[in-house]
């Protein structure tokens, strides 16, 4: 996607006029606009000069945002959306682009125009109304007041040039925006003032010589004179423009904050950094460190690059990437990110990604990039936006002619006329979903939440349904001793020493679980002898001249044989009962001999994490429906999912079978979330509704999801959902404020009530509510930043809808011949592949198949699939 830099916009009309404009390029597939950020992303072939030409004749301009870049932005919101497309390590650059610009500039033009401004309302209002002191000069002399106030009010339209130069050329290029509204209301009220002086001085022609021979007549004409002082409308052209300043003053104020949290992930990035060359510690710029090089990091110091520790330990604080208060210890083979903050130790550290590679500019990317993008519940506001302004001129234009057929003055027919331009906002349209968006994204990269597009966020929080994947998701990932038995006369430390010894030569995973668990009780492994791995998964070896054997009990059985001992004794048996009840709960026994008699078992697992039941605790609360995808055997997914509390378990699940549960979810629930860490769940999180990554996993899962979770903890799902529909609920309360305001301050302005009530609303009034409006609905986006996206206690249960009701039929199927995984695997694939099948769950050690069917199969064609694989079907129920 190519990014411009868009100037000279100020409202939803001007960015839906640019994005029409640009959309009839030919080669232009897309194109979206962004007024908070003034930025344009663009695809398709078009050439740069093509689309810059397009968006000009359009009546604005545009840059490349790479140029852009290197010469900053006009405003805070330019500026923050300018850094996409460089490297966070342009330290000094971007921290340029990102101050905020506007509201300094916006500050002097408002300073310079009340300066004017109160001495044209002095003798506007002061002396006209309420007869304050004025100089002897301009007592009784309107045409020099009428020409005083000209005077002010013209310095403070050229003060605020902007509204007329960028109206009034949206008008010549038939895109009318708010500026024009203004442009108008404000050089309305001027022209016809104008036009009063001028018959104000005709009238005093008229008294001067009338003075000298009909006194009483002149009399006469200086009280006309005097009261025609009234319909000057200076102060009004004056005071609309300072009004709004004030208002696009506080806007740009409020806009710049919800851009805060890019800022602070910009200042986490470091200037400089310590690299070792030749021997030597040498302080570079912080974009000069090269992939490889060894940097240091003392205590206190930001870390400049990703890298992997080489030598030290330390504790840091990676609050800013995660959101998570607490540090992390690291030590050598640890990773450390960029813009975290080293606490205590000295660590020395290889680079791994540096520039824009980093975790850090990738964080700002996708923040920026989200900002950039359009929600779809902003299409509503374009639309209304697309024909608001032209709108607003004929309601203007009709107002003055129905109140002037009405037989009103020309000044209260314009009064109300002028009221309708000012009061109208179609910038409080055009903002109402950005600046949430904005806000809703800066808060979830606070926490850890990273949401890629504005569709993501706002699409995540109408899930009805969420997957999860197993391992790694809902566990941990890596197998954790859990329990110990051991026989009547051994003790846990008897058991382990034999353990450690075995399982120190090995390099299955298991293994490495019970060498955690010994390392941490201080055991260390002994010299084994003999030492062999054995078909069927296990171990033997001679400790201290035992014989000793490790593995399931299928192999330790017929060792023990071997040793010649049957297993007879009662304790032995009653340990193989305790393991088989292990095994029903999803954990591993391994069993471990001496001398041909059982020592003692081990069960390990990949226990879930301690968060994993809460979340999906909150998850059911808000109404999901949780499902537990898995490849693993039906026993060990059920032992997992009812620990978890998960609503359905699905097991024995391929990664392309994961794909068309997903399928099978959307048609059944609607939008569906997919949570996964790892390379065979990139599928399901493209084919999802909402893909969601954990953080930790792999690089390809992550660029295949819509979110990204960077504590890898899953009540970071449960909170993405509740930041997503609080920054929904947002949109829609902008959404109302922006609408309601128009449909009642339009009407006021008109005077529709006038005839009724007595009400008409000044242009001054109208002018400072229009003000009042934009700077609302920011200040309304920033109440998100008050959000508590882990707090459960507020959460409302959406009703879950059904979108198709099951009406599938379950055979199970007895097979013999399955021995292992793989044998599941393949018997899987074949039903699957018959027509009609929506599911097989296959497992070894029951000898079972269960076929979940969409439509009715016979049992000779699913007998078939399977006799094909040299499998052999014993009966089909």
């Amino acid at each position: 996607m190519k990014k411009f830099i868009v100037t000279g916009m100020s409202c939803a009309a001007c960015s839906n006029r640019v994005e029409k404009a640009v959309s009839k390029v030919p080669g232009v597939t897309s194109c979206t606009v962004s007024l908070l950020t003034n930025s344009m992303g663009v695809e398709g072939t078009a050439t740069d000069s093509e689309i810059i030409a397009a968006v000009q004749a359009a009546g604005y301009d545009a840059k490349v945002k790479d140029k852009e870049v290197l010469s900053g932005g006009t405003s805070c919101g330019t500026s923050c959306s300018t850094i996409q497309g460089s490297s966070v390590n342009e330290h000094e650059t971007q921290n340029d682009m990102l101050a905020d610009h506007e509201t300094p500039a916006l500050k002097k033009r408002l300073i310079a125009s009340l300066g004017f401004l109160i001495v044209l309302m002095y003798f506007s209002m002061g002396y006209v109304m309420w007869n304050w002191p004025v100089p002897s000069f301009f007592e009784g002399n309107y045409v020099a007041l009428g020409l005083l106030e000209m005077l002010l009010s013209g310095i403070i339209m050229v003060i605020n040039q902007k509204f007329f130069i960028s109206g009034f050329r949206g008008l010549i290029h038939r895109a009318p925006n708010m500026d024009t509204l203004v442009a108008l209301g404000s050089a309305a009220s001027f022209i016809y003032s104008i036009y009063v002086l001028f018959t104000m001085t005709g009238d005093m022609g008229i008294v001067v010589s009338a003075t000298d021979t009909m006194s009483a007549a002149g009399s006469q004409m200086t009280q006309h004179v005097g009261h025609t002082a009234h319909d000057f409308y200076f102060e009004s052209a004056a005071m609309i423009l300072t009004l709004i300043t004030v208002g696009k003053m506080l806007e740009a104020r409020s806009k710049g904050k919800t851009t805060d949290a890019l800022k602070n992930l910009m200042k986490l990035a470091p200037k400089t950094a310590t690299v070792i060359r030749n021997g030597q510690e040498i302080t570079v710029n912080v974009n000069e460190v090269r992939k490889g090089e060894i940097f240091i990091v003392k205590p206190g110091e930001n870390i400049p690059v990703d890298g992997m520790v080489v030598e030290g330990s330390s504790a840091v604080n990676e609050a800013a990437l995660t959101g998570e208060s607490l540090p992390v210890d690291k030590a050598e083979n640890d990773s450390v990110s960029a813009g975290t903050l080293n606490q205590v130790g000295f660590l020395k550290c290889e680079a791994t990604k540096v520039g824009e590679d980093t975790t850090l500019a990738q964080i700002i990317h996708m923040v920026s990039d989200a900002a950039a993008t359009k929600a779809p519940i902003a299409k509503i506001a374009d639309i209304v936006s697309g024909i608001f302004v032209p709108a607003v001129i004929v309601i203007a234009l009709v107002t003055i002619g129905g109140w002037l057929l009405a037989g009103k003055s020309v000044g209260f027919a314009l009064a109300r006329g002028i009221s309708v331009l000012v009061i109208s906002c179609p910038c409080a349209l055009g903002l109402a979903t950005p600046v949430a968006i904005m806000v809703g994204n800066g808060k979830g990269a606070k926490n850890g939440i990273l949401f890629k597009t504005a569709v993501s966020l706002e699409q995540t929080g109408k899930v009805a349904a969420v997957a999860l994947d197993k391992t790694g998701t809902i566990t941990a990932g890596e197998p954790r001793v859990t329990d110990i038995l051991t026989v009547p006369g051994k003790s846990e430390e008897q058991l382990f020493r034999l353990a450690c010894a075995l399982e120190s030569k090995s390099e299955h995973p298991l293994a490495k679980a019970i060498m955690n668990k010994t390392n941490s009780q201080g055991i260390s492994p002994v010299a084994i002898s003999e030492f062999q791995v054995l078909p069927g998964n296990g171990l033997i070896g001679v400790l201290e001249g035992k014989r000793v054997a490790g593995g399931n009990w299928k192999f330790i059985s017929q060792q023990i044989e071997v040793a010649d001992e049957k297993v007879q004794d009662i304790n032995e048996e009653s340990l193989r009962q305790r393991a088989e009840k292990l095994a029903t709960m999803g954990k591993t026994p391994l069993f471990f001999a001496e001398e041909g008699r059982l020592v003692g078992v081990i069960a390990v697992a990949d226990v879930i994490k301690d968060d994993s039941a809460q979340a999906v605790k909150e998850l059911q609360k808000m109404g999901i429906h949780v499902v537990m995808l898995t490849g693993d055997n039906e026993g060990t997914a059920k032992a997992v999912g009812q620990e978890a509390g998960v609503d359905q378990v699905i097991a024995g699940v391929l990664p392309d079978g994961k794909e068309k549960v997903i399928r099978e979810l959307k048609d059944k629930y609607g939008s569906v979330a997919m949570v996964g860490d790892g390379i065979n769940d990139a599928p399901a999180l493209t084919r999802a509704d909402i893909g969601i990554a954990i953080g930790a996993g792999t690089d390809v899962a992550v660029d295949a999801a819509d979110v990204v979770l960077m504590k890898s903890q899953l009540t970071d799902v449960s909170a993405a959902v509740r930041l997503s529909r609080a920054t929904l609920k947002n949109i829609h309360e902008n959404l109302f404020w922006a609408f309601f305001y128009n449909v009642i301050g339009i009407p006021l302005a008109a005077g529709i009530y006038y005839p009724l009530f007595g009400w008409e609303l000044n242009p001054m009034f109208a002018a400072a509510a229009m003000s009042l409006s934009s700077f609302c609905v920011v200040t309304n986006a920033l109440r998100l930043n008050m959000v508590k996206v882990h707090d459960a206690s507020k959460d409302k249960r959406c009703a879950l809808k059904i979108v198709k009701e099951e009406k599938n039929m379950v055979k199970t199927m007895n097979i013999e011949g399955m021995m292992c995984g793989h044998c599941e695997a393949r018997v899987k694939k074949a039903l699957e592949a018959v027509d009609g099948v929506a599911e097989a769950v296959c497992d070894h050690e029951k000898n079972t198949a269960v076929v979940t069917l969409e439509k009715e199969v016979s049992d000779e064609v699913l007998a078939k699939a399977v006799t094909d694989q040299d499998y052999e079907v014993v009966a089909i129920k």
